[in-house]
């Protein structure tokens, strides 16, 4: 990639795919919905803690990089959204792999598979791995194949966006359990939809707002 980005773009523009891709009723994202992914405890790696301000500069950075604009949509606060699919071409099933690449860091193709499944389905890990090897193969290369890290089977995979990785000596920490992945899984999933419950809570408390505020046009 000939644009960089930082930790705070990265995971901005990681946030906006995967809510477009999730929860599309509610995308475009506002500063606060996104400063809120931005900071969510499930689906990402590292956690983080980001203010509103961090938030701002970063999307300035990224709209002047041409990868993210405020929404054309209107409404009573500015919106925002990637434009990642257009400027790179990518189609569905890219932005997906990418997605979990910039808001989780380097994972297998076990892993991406597992875990991309609430944005796009991939009937197999084969299907990964050709997603995998177009973005790897691309004029200007999204994503690169780590060496495989001693301890474990599999290489791991890693997006470009912030140029190439550090390696990384994990080797202090041993992989967990079948039945712990498993039930990191679950607990992800379950935390989705809590999240998604909330979002729908704040979307009819605003609903309530704006038709009291109707009804008291007329009284």
């Amino acid at each position: 990639m000939e644009t960089l980005l930082n930790d705070i773009e990265t995971r901005i523009l990681g946030c906006l795919i995967e809510k477009e891709l999730t929860t599309p009723d509610y995308y475009p994202l506002s500063l606060n919905a996104l400063m809120n992914a931005c900071n969510q405890k499930s689906n990402r790696d590292p956690i983080m803690e980001v203010g509103e301000e961090e938030v701002v500069r970063a999307l300035d950075s990224l709209r002047f990089k041409q990868l993210a604009v405020v929404s054309a949509e209107g409404g009573r606060v500015p919106k925002y959204r990637h434009i990642l699919a257009e400027k790179l071409g990518l189609v569905r099933a890219e932005l997906a792999v990418v997605c979990e690449l910039l808001v989780r860091g380097p994972q297998t193709v076990g892993e991406l598979r597992t875990r991309a499944e609430r944005m796009h389905p991939f009937s197999d890990l084969a299907a990964v791995e050709e997603i995998l090897r177009e973005l790897m193969e691309r004029e200007q290369p999204l994503v690169t194949r780590l060496p495989r890290q001693p301890g474990r089977k599999e290489p791991r995979h890693a997006h470009l966006f912030s140029g190439t990785p550090e390696p990384v000596d994990d080797e202090a920490f041993p992989l967990p359990e079948a039945g712990r992945l498993r039930v990191m899984a679950e607990n992800d999933r379950i935390t989705h939809l809590e999240q998604e419950v909330a979002t729908l809570r704040e979307e009819v408390a605003k609903l309530q707002q704006t038709v009291q505020e109707f009804r008291a046009q007329f009284e």
